[in-house]
């Protein structure tokens, strides 16, 4: 089997994304390092957006 479509569907063995050591939630990305929640990996600051504010 090549690298095209066919392939691709064969991609979603394991996991991508772990808990995070600093906010808890499953979204440390295992392979780039970093979190999608709160950042930890890429900056020492919290991520947060005024788009996403909590009510």
């Amino acid at each position: 089997m090549g690298k095209g479509t066919p392939s691709m569907g064969k991609r979603s063995s394991g996991k991508s994304h772990i808990p995070c050591r600093r906010c808890g939630r499953s979204a440390y990305n295992i392979v780039k390092g970093t979190c999608a929640s709160c950042g930890y990996g890429k900056t020492t600051r919290i991520r947060s957006y005024s788009w996403a504010k909590q009510h």
